[in-house]
């Protein structure tokens, strides 16, 4: 029976399992499947400083394509596994042949959702933001004057706008919702955020729902919109969610919920099977949760990879998340499912606030905007469990820094 590891998905949970690995001097031979034609690199400068053209795509990589060889991790790009065979232990690929594993590492990560083919889905010029195609099919459309639609006024959404917007496009941004950043946010952080895009020339139209694309030639040249009003329209960015990629996993009857189960090892329902990052459900603080960011994907894949070399100890999530828009920088500590109290905090500097969440008196998460150290003393408070009252945190008076090392 085989002793290699096979990690599918070559993004940044699958990257961070097979680097670690080589760091704690594993030396079982390990296989990297990525479906994309170049080396693992990082995501998140796509829609931002790759996009504008500040960073070049080779800063993006990981690691330069000779390390893979150099620590013998057999990287194979273009490849894509059509199933697995537990009983075999085997992954079977898109071209029939199969790999034999000892450990199999599932970091498929997710999908964005697309609008369907009936209303436009489909027409040219209808982006979404995940890859390196992605990203250079926008950079080429991103021309001053040109007019572009935000569907989904989410996270990726707004760092769209706020990247268009770099570029002299004008931009208007939908959501469904009554006001953006719904699932995600507070309405204190929504309205800071709102003002900053409004503040940049951003038409953000809440509770707005989108009938249908009508295009020309193939291309995306009008949106219609729920209230029956027709907007002309260059291109769209569609920013709605993620789907998570459990498919595989569920074919070969892994259990599966809101994506791959996992315990705290990162271990699902077969114990030859690990899964890491978005396509992930994962436990935290007693309950189970799927978190989108490439902190957790890094930080559950080398917890993973230390589990597959011998390690007992679990992976306890500290989520953390940032976007950046324009000049500004949003850094959020925490998991906010749940809350039922929010205070707003005025930082030291100009400009900067802070929105904290509570649960029964319990801190669950901040969102800082250009505050740096409500960011960093509240990300100390939530991993050594302090709970100040959120009256004493709404008070400009507190010491933040005090509370926070007592």
């Amino acid at each position: 029976m085989s002793d290699r590891i096979v990690i599918v998905g070559a993004g940044q949970g699958g990257f961070a399992v097979a680097a670690k690995l080589r760091a704690l001097k594993d030396g079982r031979p390990i296989t990297l499947i990525g479906a994309e034609a170049v080396p693992p690199y990082q995501r998140p400068p796509l829609s931002k400083k790759y996009l504008l053209g500040e960073m070049s795509f080779d800063r993006l990589l990981f690691r330069p394509e000779t390390w893979y060889g150099e620590n013998d991790v057999n990287l194979l790009l273009e490849r894509f596994v059509e199933r697995i065979d537990r009983n075999a232990k085997q992954v079977v690929m898109q071209d029939g042949s199969t790999l034999s594993y000892g450990t199999l590492v599932l970091a498929t990560g997710a999908t964005p959702r697309r609008l369907p083919e009936d209303i436009g889905g489909d027409l040219d010029g209808v982006f979404v933001m995940r890859d390196k195609h992605d990203a250079d099919r926008l950079a080429a459309a991103m021309k001053p004057g040109a007019r572009l639609l935000v569907v989904g006024g989410g996270y990726v959404g707004l760092e769209a706008a706020a990247v268009a917007r770099k570029f002299e496009v004008h931009v208007t941004v939908i959501e469904m919702a009554d006001r953006i950043l719904k699932r995600v946010a507070a309405p204190e952080t929504a309205e800071i955020m709102r003002a900053i895009h409004t503040a940049h020339g951003v038409d953000i139209r809440e509770s707005t729902g989108l009938v249908h694309f009508e295009g020309e030639g193939g291309h995306v040249r009008r949106a219609v919109l729920a209230g029956g009003e027709t907007l002309d329209i260059d291109m769209v960015v569609v920013g709605i969610g993620v789907t998570p990629n459990d498919q595989l996993a569920k074919e070969a009857g892994l259990a599966v919920a809101n994506g791959i189960v996992v315990d705290a090892f990162g271990q699902t329902s077969d114990p030859a099977i690990f899964a890491v990052g978005d396509c992930v459900e994962q436990p935290y603080r007693g309950e189970r949760i799927r978190l989108e960011s490439v902190p957790n994907a890094v930080d559950q894949g080398e917890a993973i990879a230390a589990v597959i070399a011998g390690s007992q100890k679990p992976y306890e999530p500290e989520p953390w998340f940032w976007s950046d828009q324009y000049d500004v920088k949003l850094q959020i500590a925490g998991y906010n499912g749940g809350y039922d109290c929010v205070v707003t905090r005025d930082g030291a500097r100009e400009g900067a606030r802070s929105v904290w969440y509570f649960r029964g008196g319990s801190l669950l998460a901040v969102d800082a905007i250009n505050d740096a150290r409500a960011y960093v003393c509240a990300k100390k408070m939530l991993a050594a469990g302090i709970n100040p009252p959120p009256e004493v945190i709404a008070d400009p008076q507190t010491d933040l820094k005090a509370l926070a090392n007592p």
